[in-house]
């Protein structure tokens, strides 16, 4: 296995790491940014074509491309006609275990977690298969007071979710008191058609006395259809949390084809898991300014060569994530490359270059070509 350092250029800084094969780059690269990472969707075409067209459907956002695949479910007898399917999501103020939930949800990481908050930022989709019904999560990013143009479109997305699914459940951490965020958002759900439940989120963090005072707090917060106490962690709970969900979903065909975990693009999903490594151990305003565009994938056997850039606002910023001698750049695609090759399930080679794109949150053109 061969690593290399980062380096810091006139503009933009390098590091890559590979496992077996060459550490050089290969072919040069092609070309430059695109205006959104784009790819194409692959498989199911006609099962992911009737989720996107449904009436209460959740309209694909951002750049498509191949679709996650993961072993089929049973598939419900033909002459079933309690076979439920729908639209679900998540809400709740930054950093309450949405994307940590749905990926013990889902049972695989399609979502990237933080202590940071606003750490999502793409509306993720996560298919849950079930042998009489099918859940597709959204996962949204945190609802914020904004103070960017980029704040300002993350929040528009979060509330397109809220009005096109069928079930939402709001996430009350356990371990936090209600605050003036979460009646913000209750007050928000009275103006939705969808059922409205609430998860009382990290519920291994506190002791039984504080968990039952919380949840008696939230049945005061908003009339909520029920309140489900879970942990994502742990696993407390989780399996009859969807089970609620899908109570609530209408009947309706299959949305999906069964083999498909994820509606998301490989291509996204690998930056956000480039962008979850750059986030650790960066402070203040840093892990805001902080966005990731795969540039290009090539397949060579075994082996995928993944080329990407990390988007910062300042210089001073582009030194931190390089690091001394490229040392904290070489972390950042050591531990990104980790997460990648499980998720693709083979060997990458990930080249990182660092590049500054001055105030790109407050651009709409460096918004669009970042995918927003």
């Amino acid at each position: 296995m061969t690593e290399r350092t980062g380096r810091s250029g006139d503009r933009d800084g390098r590091g890559a790491g590979a496992t077996g094969g060459s550490s050089g780059r290969g072919a040069s690269r092609r070309g430059g940014a695109p205006d959104s990472p784009g790819s194409h969707r692959g498989g199911g075409a006609g099962g992911e074509r009737d989720a996107r067209t449904r009436k209460n459907g959740v309209k694909s956002a951002g750049p498509t491309g191949k679709a996650h695949r993961h072993k089929a479910a049973p598939r419900p007898a033909a002459d079933d006609a309690a076979y439920r399917a729908g639209f679900g999501c998540f809400v709740g103020r930054p950093n309450a275990g949405k994307s940590t939930l749905i990926n013990a949800i889902i049972g695989q990481k399609i979502a990237i977690t933080s202590s940071k908050p606003q750490t999502t930022r793409h509306v993720i989709r996560g298919i849950v298969h079930r042998p009489k019904a099918q859940l597709v999560l959204v996962d949204t990013p945190g609802l914020h007071r904004p103070r960017t143009l980029l704040g300002e479109r993350l929040n528009d997305l979060v509330k397109e979710a809220w009005s096109e699914v069928d079930v939402i459940g709001v996430c009350l951490p356990a371990d936090e008191k209600i605050g003036r965020g979460d009646r913000f958002i209750a007050a928000e759900m009275a103006r939705l058609r969808a059922t409205v439940i609430a998860v009382v989120t990290k519920a291994d963090l506190v002791d039984p006395a504080t968990l039952a005072q919380h949840l008696l707090d939230v049945s005061e917060l908003y009339d909520f259809a029920e309140i489900v106490p879970v942990s994502a962690v742990s696993g407390y709970q989780v399996d009859a949390l969807v089970d609620v969900m899908i109570k609530y979903l209408p009947e309706s065909p299959q949305l999906y084809p069964d083999d498909v975990l994820t509606e998301e693009p490989e291509q996204v999903l690998i930056g956000e898991l480039i962008r979850e490594a750059a986030l650790e151990g960066v402070r203040d305003e840093l892990p805001h300014s902080i966005a990731v565009l795969v540039e290009e994938m090539i397949d060579e056997g075994g082996l995928t060569r993944i080329f990407a850039d990390v988007y910062v606002e300042r210089d001073s910023q582009k030194s931190i994530v390089i690091g001394a001698r490229g040392s904290r750049l070489k972390d950042v695609g050591t531990r990104a490359r980790a997460e990648i090759e499980n998720l693709l399930g083979r060997r990458v080679y990930l080249d990182l270059h660092v590049r500054v794109a001055k105030e790109w949150q407050r651009d709409p053109k460096q918004l669009r070509k970042l995918g927003f």
